[in-house]
């Protein structure tokens, strides 16, 4: 099994809801282990599951690995320490700040730490929508979990 193949394929597909992070940016993949390709919804009702199963398969055959299996599993549930920094930074720079209960969110537009959360809801499930008092543009801030 070429599994750096593999992970050099997973590297290239898109979340479905965030197009600038790819599977293994957000941790959705969890490994490999002998010809199954193991992945974890960011949490257990995302609506994008399917399609991120399908992007991976679609991407997978695309790429010659049509014997290889992909098991979607819940637990243990993602979290968002599996975001790689690289993804982190993607975020970033896409405009949503990434997530980090470590320290205060930060603007991801102005960099200003002077943010407030004004909804748990944001554009989608996993994230919160803040706004930043600096230069009173509003961003998605994905939530801690």
């Amino acid at each position: 099994m070429d599994e750096a193949g593999i992970l050099k394929v997973l590297a290239e597909v898109p979340d479905p809801e965030i197009p600038v992070v790819s599977v293994l940016d957000l941790g959705i993949v969890r490994g490999i282990e002998e010809g199954v390709v193991v992945i974890t919804p960011t949490y257990s009702g995302c609506p994008a599951t399917v399609a991120i199963e399908q992007s991976i398969r679609a991407a997978l055959d695309a790429a010659g690995y049509r014997d290889v299996v992909i098991d979607t599993r819940l637990f243990p549930p993602w979290s968002t320490d599996m975001i790689s920094e690289e993804g982190k930074a993607k975020l970033k720079a896409y405009g949503i700040a990434p997530p980090d209960p470590a320290r205060d969110v930060e603007c991801p537009r102005c960099g200003s730490l002077d943010t407030k959360e004004i909804s748990r809801f944001g554009s989608t499930p996993c994230k919160a929508q803040w706004q930043c008092n600096a230069c009173l543009e509003p961003f998605d801030r994905f939530k801690c979990h």
